[in-house]
C-alpha cells in the first residue's frame, strides 16, 4: 500500500488527507480533528463543528449514542450523515512488493538440526554481549539494539527466502489477450450496457483459458 501513496498533506493542526493512486481513479482520504464539548467555543466554532442530534434520521448511521439532543441550528443544517462502503483497486507497485518479499529470512532452515543450531549459537553470542547494557538510559535504543542482533544472527545463520523463478509462460499472444481484456474492462466501466458486459466476461473466460493451457504446456 506504501507504493500508492501520491501525497500527503497537513492543511492545518486539524485536517490532513492522504490521496492514493488507484487502478482507475485516485482515492483521498481525510483525516479530521473535530473539538470535543468541553473545549472553548473559539476551537469549536470551525470546519466540522455541527451538532449531530439524536433525531430518527440520523439514527441509521449515527445511533442514539450522540451527546446532543437535537441537531444544532447554526451549522451545516442542510448536511445529512451517510454510510457507505467503497471497494477500489490500488495501483500497488508490484516491484516495491518484490523488494520487501527479497527480505524474508529462510525460517525453514529452522527445521534442520544444522541451521537450528547454527541460529542458536549466533544469537546466544550476541546476546552475551548485550548482558552489560543498560536498559535504563534509552529503552527505545535498547529495543533497537536487541532487534538488530536478532535480524544479523538470523541473516548469517538463516539467510534469505530465495523466490521461485517464474515461468516464461506468458508470451505475445497472453500479451494481446491481457490487452482485449484491459480494454474490454474499461469500455464496460465507461458504458455498463449488457452488450459490454457480455463481451468483458467472454474475453475473461477465453484469456483465463488460454492462460490456464499455456502454464499446463510449461
Amino acid at each position: 500500500m506504501v507504493s500508492a501513496v501520491k501525497r500527503v498533506e497537513f492543511v492545518s493542526d486539524r485536517i490532513s488527507y492522504k490521496m492514493l493512486k488507484g487502478r482507475f481513479v485516485d482515492v483521498i482520504g481525510m483525516n479530521v480533528h473535530a473539538p470535543t464539548e468541553y473545549k472553548i467555543d473559539d476551537m469549536k466554532n470551525r470546519d466540522f463543528s455541527a451538532k449531530v442530534g439524536r433525531e430518527d434520521i440520523f439514527k441509521q448511521t449515527f445511533g442514539n449514542e450522540s451527546l446532543h439532543e437535537i441537531n444544532c441550528d447554526t451549522h451545516h443544517t442542510d448536511h445529512y450523515l451517510v454510510v457507505a462502503k467503497v471497494r477500489e483497486r490500488l495501483a500497488v507497485s508490484k516491484q516495491t512488493a518484490h523488494r520487501v518479499h527479497m527480505e524474508r529470512f529462510n525460517l525453514k532452515k529452522l527445521n534442520e538440526v544444522e541451521g537450528k543450531e547454527q541460529f542458536r549459537f549466533e544469537i546466544s553470542n550476541r546476546f552475551a554481549a548485550l548482558e552489560n547494557l543498560d536498559t535504563e538510559v534509552d529503552i527505545r535504543k535498547t529495543w533497537e539494539t536487541i532487534r538488530e542482533n536478532i535480524k544479523m544472527s538470523a541473516k548469517n545463520s538463516l539467510g534469505y527466502y530465495e523466490l521461485k523463478k517464474h515461468k516464461p509462460w506468458f508470451d505475445e499472444g497472453c500479451l494481446k489477450l491481457w490487452v482485449q481484456r484491459k480494454q474490454a474492462k474499461l469500455q464496460w466501466l465507461q458504458d455498463p450496457s449488457e452488450l459490454n458486459g457480455d463481451n468483458l466476461n467472454n474475453i475473461r473466460r477465453e484469456t483465463s483459458r488460454h492462460f490456464r493451457n499455456k502454464k499446463g504446456n510449461i
